[in-house]
């Protein structure tokens, strides 16, 4: 079962010892559509408005705040709010979520290089450094780590859930998450 998480932040347990956790809420969803096990889920996110969406939430029968919409695996048999008792009873969480953009990064940051010296005259400093070889293959191989766009990617782990708090709709998961606080992402029960 899939649905639709915003990271909250971190925080950490009362628990001696106490545990990192991140916390996810799970968005207000409506169910629009089930084809065996495979729905088309409606959620709140934004001000975007077009005429697509329009007429989405007139054929849905959707009031003007779900405004977005994403194919979820759900619980649900029919059409209505979307069913969290899965969550309940559930032990591990895969969270995909879209990492923080660090935009065009050095070798020093994106890949952890050690970079040249910093004193006595050096011009290395932050540099890359020698990237290439003789004659042959004369040119750069593919797959050199090198100065580049870092980050804003999409990326999956797995955490297992300390608990879930259904009157909030707020899930404690141990360990981090990848993404800025506020961000939206996916989590599917694993286990």
């Amino acid at each position: 079962m899939e649905y639709i998480v915003e990271k909250i932040g971190m925080s950490r347990t009362i628990t001696v010892p106490s545990q990192a956790v991140t916390l996810l809420r799970v968005l207000e969803s409506k169910v629009c559509e089930v084809n065996e096990g495979i729905a088309i889920v409606s959620y709140n996110s934004g001000k975007k408005m077009n005429k697509t969406i329009e007429g989405q939430q007139k054929k849905y029968n959707l009031s003007s705040e779900f405004n977005r919409f994403a194919t979820l695996e759900v619980a649900n048999t029919e059409a209505g709010d979307l069913d969290l008792t899965p969550l309940a009873d559930a032990k591990v969480l895969r969270s995909t979520f879209t990492t923080k953009g660090r935009g065009f990064a050095g070798v020093m940051k994106r890949w952890n290089f050690g970079g040249g010296p910093a004193s006595h005259g050096h011009r290395m400093g932050r540099r890359t450094g020698s990237i290439g070889n003789a004659e042959w293959p004369g040119r750069v191989m593919k797959g050199k780590k090198m100065p580049g766009h870092y980050g804003n990617v999409q990326n999956s782990v797995k955490n297992e859930i300390v608990s879930f708090d259904a009157e909030n709709n707020i899930i404690a998961v141990s360990g981090s998450v990848s993404g800025a606080n506020g961000s939206l992402g996916r989590v599917k029960v694993a286990k």
